[in-house]
C-alpha cells in the first residue's frame, strides 16, 4: 500500500471552497478544480518507498507487471489505463465530445504526419486513446449530457420567442433526428460572430425570464441562462441548448461514452476515466474550437441520459456498471464495528477516502488511515482489508 500524494489543478472554473473543506484545508482563494490520483504525466501522483518521492508512472514503469498484474498490461499496456480524480466545478466547463478509439488513433497519427507539436493549443489529439468517463455526484451535481430529441428542442427554442432562432425550430422540426441535430449544430457554430452573440444575449435574456416562470423546461431554463452569464455572446450557450440538463442526486452518477456532447455545470464529484486527455470542444471555452473534426466525432442522435445508481454485490461494495473496460467503480459504506471488506484484485487499485475515516490493514498487518480527501495505491495481487467508519471508494481495471 502507498498513500499517493496528489496535486489539485487550478483551472479557473474550478470551486475555491469544495476541495478545501473535503480536505479540511484552508482556501487559498485561488480554484481548486481537480485532484488527479494516478499516473497521468500531466499531474501524477507520487508515492514513496523508502527512497523519498516518486512519479507513480515512474514506480509503474520499473514493474508494469508486477504493479499493474499481467493481465492488466497486456489489455492496456505498461501504464496504469485509468486516472481517477475528485471534481469541484463552480462555473461550467466547456462543452465537448470525446472520441472512440478508432478516430482516436487516426487523428493522433494525422496530427503526428503533419508535425503539429503535441503542446500546440490548436492540438486535438494527445494521445491515441479514447475517454470514456463516469462522474458520481458527492453533492448536487448539475450537467448537460446528450441531445435532447429535436421536437422537444424546438419547442424550447420557440417559446424563448428569438427571431434569429427560429431558422433552427424550421430545421429541427423539417429533417430526420440526426440530419436535423448536425444541421443545427453546425448552422451554430459557424454563423457570423457578432450576429450569434447578439442571438445569445436575447436568448439568455428569454431563457432567465422563462426559469422564474412555471413550465417543463424551467430548470433547464435556469442552466442555460447560469451558462449565458458565464460565456456572454459564446455560441456554445445556443448549442447547449440542445442538450439535456440533468442534475445529480449524491450518490447517483453518469457515464459518458464516445461522441457524446456534454458540460459539467457545477457541483463536487468523484470523476473516473480512461488515462486520456483527448477532447474536442463546442464552445463555452478560450481554447481551440476544431468545428469540422468536432463535427466528424459528435454522434447526431437523441438521448435520454441514464442516471446510474450502485449495484450491490454480496461483498458489500456498491458497484457503477459501465460499458468500460479501462475502469470500474465500487463505493463502500464504512460503519465502525462491522468486519472490513477484503479487497485482493489480480489488478492495480487506488482507494480514496470520501467521509470519515478509512482504514488499510495489508496481509502483513501494516495499517494505514485514509482522512478524507487522502487515496492510496494498491499493487496487483496485494490483499487489503478495508474499514473504518465513513465512506471510501475504489477505482480499478474492469475484469
Amino acid at each position: 500500500m502507498d498513500r499517493l500524494v496528489t496535486t489539485v489543478r487550478p483551472y479557473a472554473w474550478g470551486s475555491t471552497t469544495a476541495i478545501p473543506e473535503l480536505l479540511g484545508t484552508p482556501p487559498t482563494g485561488e480554484p481548486q478544480a481537480e485532484l488527479w490520483m494516478g499516473a497521468h504525466p500531466g499531474a501524477p501522483s507520487r508515492v514513496d518507498r523508502g527512497g523519498g518521492p516518486v512519479p507513480l508512472g515512474e514506480a509503474i514503469a520499473a514493474d508494469p507487471e508486477g504493479e499493474l498484474g499481467a493481465e492488466a498490461v497486456r489489455r492496456f499496456g505498461p501504464r496504469l489505463p485509468f486516472l481517477f480524480k475528485i471534481l469541484a466545478a463552480a462555473d461550467p466547463l466547456s462543452l465537448q465530445v470525446h472520441p472512440d478509439l478508432d478516430q482516436a488513433r487516426a487523428g493522433f497519427a494525422a496530427e503526428e504526419a503533419r508535425g503539429v507539436p503535441i503542446d500546440a493549443p490548436h492540438r486535438n489529439y494527445k494521445d491515441t486513446s479514447h475517454k470514456p468517463e463516469l462522474i458520481c455526484a458527492l453533492t448536487h451535481f448539475d450537467g448537460l449530457c446528450g441531445f435532447r430529441a429535436p421536437d422537444a428542442t424546438a419547442e424550447l427554442l420557440a417559446a424563448l420567442d428569438v427571431d434569429s432562432l427560429k431558422p433552427y425550430v424550421d430545421l429541427l422540426h423539417a429533417h430526420p433526428e440526426s440530419a436535423a441535430l448536425r444541421e443545427v449544430l453546425t448552422a451554430v457554430l459557424s454563423a457570423e460572430r457578432t450576429a450569434m452573440a447578439e442571438t445569445v444575449g436575447l436568448a439568455a435574456a428569454a431563457a432567465e425570464r422563462l426559469a422564474g416562470q412555471d413550465g417543463p423546461h424551467r430548470a433547464a431554463y435556469a442552466a442555460y441562462a447560469s451558462v449565458a452569464r458565464h460565456y456572454p455572446g459564446d455560441p456554445g450557450v445556443i448549442a447547449a441548448m440542445l442538450l439535456n440538463h440533468i442534475r445529480l442526486q449524491p450518490g447517483e452518477a453518469l457515464y459518458l461514452g464516445a461522441g457524446v456532447p456534454h458540460a459539467y455545470l457545477e457541483g463536487l464529484g468523484v470523476e473516473l476515466m480512461a488515462n486520456s486527455d483527448n477532447v474536442l470542444r463546442c464552445g463555452l471555452t478560450p481554447k481551440h474550437v476544431d468545428v469540422p473534426e468536432l463535427l466528424r466525432v459528435v454522434r447526431f442522435e437523441a438521448t435520454t441520459p441514464a442516471v446510474l445508481r450502485p449495484e450491490a454485490e454480496v461483498d458489500g461494495a456498491e458497484v457503477y456498471v459501465t460499458p468500460a473496460a479501462e475502469f470500474r467503480l465500487s463505493r463502500y459504506a464504512l460503519a465502525a464495528g462491522s468486519p472490513p471488506h477484503t479487497l485482493d484484485a489480480r489488478t492495480a487499485q487506488i482507494l480514496l477516502c470520501t467521509a470519515g475515516t478509512a482504514l488499510l490493514r495489508g496481509a502483513d498487518g501494516t495499517e494505514l488511515p485514509l482522512r478524507r480527501g487522502e487515496s492510496a495505491f494498491v499493487r496487483a495481487g496485494e490483499r487489503v482489508e478495508l474499514g473504518g467508519e465513513g465512506a471510501a471508494f475504489r477505482a480499478t481495471v474492469a475484469s
